[in-house]
């Protein structure tokens, strides 16, 4: 189970940007350990992608700066310790781009040598923990030559693509990417868990388990993850249900 913790927790490092009601470390902890006893594994995720970023509160308008920079560390290393250090630790960084942010007051995005720069630091600091980076792998759609030569493979990929139609050859110039690439991150040699929803279409997830089962190796293959994209909440309980429902059929067919 994969827990975007955002401003949700009072950390100990940084209580400043945590919302009003945020559950203290002892909370969360206490929930991790029922989880576990389900048979659930937690990983946590801190989304560091600009464009995504709100949750760090005014350190979202220091991107890039000395005090985002120790922010950043000592929430990274609180968070794994809060997790007795995770196999992962995902760190987002999609949809960065002037798009994503095009009727925002306030926009902020890395480009170039700034953006990989400050990847590198975030996988840095989650690997000094012993913990393997994970990231979400849509920067490729838009610059795939820089993106296979400045990726380092010991970070887990995942595409994510939400649509129906997984025919590269009949999907349009702008769809083509995103299917494109769960071969193009096999290809290049990367560990993947690709990424389906029933955000978009209901099918979406059980067609992902098809198409990928067929072009990416078992050794890559590190487990496929749905995100309804819903906020947890009661009006949305029922749409959190349908892709644990689709997951368990995939999983059916996936055995079978």
């Amino acid at each position: 189970v994969i827990i975007d913790l955002g401003d949700g927790i009072l950390y100990d490092s940084h209580p400043e940007i945590s919302v009003r009601n945020a559950w203290t470390p002892e909370k969360l902890r206490s929930e991790l350990v029922k989880m576990r006893k389900l048979g659930l594994e937690p990983i946590p995720k801190l989304n560091f992608a600009t464009t995504h970023g709100f949750w760090l509160g005014k350190y979202a308008r220091m991107v890039s700066s000395e005090p985002y920079y120790d922010v950043c560390r000592d929430l990274i290393r609180e968070v794994i310790d809060l997790f007795d250090t995770p196999r992962f630790f995902h760190l987002g960084m999609d949809e960065e781009t002037a798009a994503h942010q095009a009727n925002r007051n306030y926009a902020v995005i890395r480009q170039n040598d700034l953006w990989w720069g400050d990847l590198y630091f975030y996988i840095s600091e989650v690997e000094k923990k012993g913990v393997r980076p994970w990231v979400w792998s849509d920067f490729a759609w838009h610059k795939p030559d820089v993106f296979f030569r400045k990726m380092p493979k010991s970070v887990l990929q995942s595409n994510w693509y939400y649509g129906s139609n997984f025919n590269v050859k009949t999907l349009t110039d702008q769809q083509k990417p995103y299917v494109q690439l769960y071969n193009d991150l096999e290809k290049y040699g990367y560990d993947q868990v690709p990424t389906g929803s029933n955000h978009s279409v209901p099918e979406n997830f059980e067609l992902t388990v098809d198409y990928c089962k067929k072009v990416i190796d078992p050794s890559r293959l590190s487990g496929f993850m749905t995100a309804p994209w819903r906020p947890t909440l009661a009006p949305c309980l029922d749409r959190h249900k349908e892709a644990i429902v689709q997951v368990a059929n995939a999983m059916k067919k996936f055995k079978s």
